[in-house]
């Protein structure tokens, strides 16, 4: 019995021995084809590339007649169905598109139609799925009336609902300086963008003494009005004791807030008013 059931071996040898080798395989167009060998019962596997779906058999067998078992394959383009059109919304293909469907890759932009405002990406693409990316909304969008902010004013008071992109202006009173955008904007999220400020002058905190203000060094008393605008640079003249010179040390007004440099030393009032070329504004500078 069990020398009889090898009676066969003899004839697969014959069918080996006889078998032709299969050609090898024709390129696959926007694929790829993978295989070892072209004996007989060696294998071939197809795949497409990103955005072309495979149409006919994915594998194909050498046969003892030295033919491929299956035909070689296609490849062909994934399609998708006209984009989605949100509603009061269009879309404007990058391409020319004819009939009810697009290729893979094929893009386009959505546009709302006034007054209505594109929430999401206005950006469209046929995914190699077969499906468009995810579609955006138009919808109204409008602001509550802009607050006021503190030491300034608005350009428009209208206490009513604004759309989208309009802007309101803002300004500051008096010697306050604005800091932040000089107006702001509706935004799509039915939020202002955001709000200035208005910062306050500085006072000069000497009583006596020269200051360099502007380019120009001005006695304190001269400096009309008694106040710099915020973000302005003074410098405050201190003296250096060791090598008896002066020298110039900036200070910023920060809203409000002026330092005084520690090395600075208020003259009397005799040395103000008698002997003021001694003061460290007024000697050989270091």
């Amino acid at each position: 019995m069990y020398v009889s059931d090898l009676t066969w071996l003899p004839t697969l040898r014959w069918m080996e021995s006889r078998a032709k080798l299969c050609p090898y395989p024709d390129q696959l167009s926007n694929g790829e084809v993978y295989y070892e060998d072209t004996v007989y019962q060696s294998t071939i596997n197809y795949t497409c590339h990103e955005g072309y779906s495979l149409t006919g058999a994915s594998t194909a067998v050498c046969q003892a007649d030295g033919t491929w078992s299956t035909l070689v394959p296609e490849c062909k383009p994934v399609s998708c169905d006209l984009a989605p059109i949100p509603q009061f919304g269009m879309i404007i293909y990058d391409k020319t598109i004819r009939g009810n469907t697009t290729d893979y890759g094929v893009s386009g932009t959505y546009r709302c139609l006034p007054p209505y405002v594109l929430i999401g990406n206005s950006r469209a693409e046929c995914t190699a799925r077969g499906t468009w990316t995810e579609t955006p909304e138009c919808r109204v969008v409008t602001c509550p009336p802009p607050e006021n902010i503190d030491k300034g004013y608005l350009s428009n008071n209208e206490q009513r609902d604004f759309d989208f992109m309009e802007t309101v202006k803002y300004g500051c009173h008096g010697d306050f300086v604005l800091e932040g955008s000089l107006q702001i904007v509706c935004q799509k999220d039915g939020h202002w963008s955001e709000k200035p400020s208005c910062k306050a002058p500085c006072g000069v905190g000497i009583e006596r003494g020269r200051i360099l203000y502007k380019g120009q060094k001005l006695w304190i008393k001269d400096l009309l009005p008694r106040r710099v605008l915020h973000k302005e640079i003074v410098s405050i003249y201190c003296m250096n004791k060791a090598r008896v010179c002066g020298y110039a040390v900036q200070t910023q007004c920060i809203d409000g807030n002026l330092i005084i440099p520690g090395c600075f030393k208020q003259p009397t009032a005799v040395d103000y008013n008698l002997y003021s070329s001694s003061l460290p504004s007024e000697i050989e500078q270091c």
